[in-house]
């Protein structure tokens, strides 16, 4: 294997001759050799997009520092880097240090080889050029936004919308199937299958407009607060002009944050809108809990509905079926779940102007999207869309339903109505031979009292 040496502050190191990072880039990589989690993708290409925009605003601001030829050469390095060309050259582990320095750096370098190789004959350096009127720890926070923004967008909200709309149509399928409703796990007073879903839909809506909700904090941009918060070494107006170009290539409302040291020591606005994800988790762990009761038995449980037989269900009992989507979806919302106490505790490390857990930060809301997104759209096609109601069985549990009575309390009262379903269930008759027996209503009465189509 061959090698280069590559320079920084503290010497020289060696550097695979194929890769186009450079000296703090491969300390990094040696030096953080903990776990197997590596920065996200997401991460790194926003990045490369702060820095695509910046050099434009530097051409502009600082025309002496950033030459037409050198702009173009590292602008075009970093939209490829943006676009995913070079995402091998980006190895290093979220565990490093937390500012996510390292991995401004692995950019700033990559970037400036890249443009090297695109415009023979100009040299580029990776702080003083491709990092000029920058600081990691502007740049990282910054980042962490976009990603967390475009992969709502991108992923999540789609994920979402698809699995609504296939709850939407499972209730339109079933708008007059009559069932038992239930409360505290007992039976209740009854509903139709299509209200059931919709309640499950609309907790999706509810969490969609949570998630979008709490997105407005991330719009606002520590950009051009440099190492602290003050802006030193970025000229007046870069904050607001990167901004701008920023809002217009992704198609978002960014604007330069005000107080940069706020946006910069704190991440409050992450642990919020990451708590709508852990809010539509939770939601989501319902639903799957519902309809893997709903499932189960199919025999000695509920049986009410059928899902989809995708693989057997033991190695030892043949012929089992098991609510598997139900529970990946149950564990993945857990984790996300975790995510927001990780998250939470993070957002807490701002020592005086600078938070120092963002690349944990980064990796856990990430990985939350990337968890939601993957689950929703695993349940919706390989559970939800093939559920199907065992109506006979719903029919049978409705008729046998003692809470049936409530249909006629306000007409012998509270009392008399308990005293009938208690007599029902100690003797093993229905709610008709019971209220027969006492004297409290005729059949002909009761029938025209008790109609579970009228309940709903």
């Amino acid at each position: 294997m061959e090698y280069r040496l590559e320079c920084d502050s503290m010497g020289q190191v060696r550097v695979v001759s194929d890769k186009l990072w450079g000296a703090q880039t491969q300390r990094s990589l040696e030096n953080f050799q903990i776990g197997t989690e590596k920065m996200p993708l997401e991460i790194v290409h926003a990045i490369a997009a702060i820095k695509e925009a910046a050099v434009q605003v530097n051409r502009r601001l600082l025309p002496d520092r950033m030459p037409d030829a050198k702009a173009k050469a590292i602008a075009a390095a970093c939209r490829e880097i943006a676009d995913g060309k070079w995402d091998g050259q980006f190895p290093l582990s979220v565990f490093q240090t937390g500012s996510g320095t390292q991995t401004n750096m692995n950019v700033n370098e990559v970037a400036a080889h890249r443009a090297e190789q695109l415009s023979a004959g100009i040299s580029v350096h990776p702080n003083d050029d491709v990092n000029l009127s920058q600081s990691s720890n502007d740049v990282f926070p910054s980042a962490i936004h976009l990603a967390v923004l475009l992969g709502t967008r991108r992923r999540l909200l789609p994920a979402l919308d698809r699995l609504i709309a296939s709850l939407d149509a499972l209730a339109e399928a079933h708008r007059d199937t009559l069932k038992i409703g239930r409360t505290h796990l007992m039976d209740a007073t009854p509903v139709t299958f299509a209200q059931e879903i919709g309640g499950w839909s609309g907790l999706l809506r509810n969490a969609r407009e949570m998630v979008n909700g709490s997105l407005t904090a991330l719009y606002r941009l520590p950009l051009g607060g440099t190492a602290v918060g003050t802006g030193l070494n970025a000229p007046e107006g870069f904050d607001s002009a990167v901004c701008a170009i920023l809002a217009k290539r992704l198609d978002l409302p960014l604007e330069a944050g005000e107080n940069k040291f706020a946006l910069m020591s704190g991440k409050d606005a992450l642990v919020f809108a990451h708590g709508a994800l852990s809010a539509l988790a939770g939601d989501l762990w319902k639903i799957a809990n519902d309809v893997r009761w709903l499932a189960s038995g199919p025999r000695a449980g509920l049986g009410e509905i059928v899902l989809p037989a995708n693989e057997p269900g033991s190695s030892i009992m043949p012929g089992k079926v098991n609510p598997t989507q139900c529970e990946a979806v149950t564990m993945a919302a857990l984790q996300v779940q975790a995510y927001q106490t990780a998250i939470s505790m993070a957002s807490s490390q701002g020592n005086f102007q600078l938070n120092v857990f963002m690349p944990l930060i980064a990796y856990d809301y990430l990985r939350s999207i990337d968890l939601l997104a993957t689950a929703m759209d695993s349940f919706e096609k390989n559970c939800v869309r093939g559920i199907r109601a065992d109506k006979a069985r719903m029919r049978e549990h409705l008729e046998q339903s003692l809470m049936l009575v409530t249909a006629i309390s306000p007409q012998i009262g509270y009392e008399q109505a308990a005293k009938a379903a208690q007599y029902a269930y100690d003797r093993g008759v229905t709610l008709r031979c019971a209220c027969e027996a006492l004297g409290i209503l005729s059949p002909d009465a009761f029938d025209r009292l008790v109609c579970p189509e009228k309940m709903v």
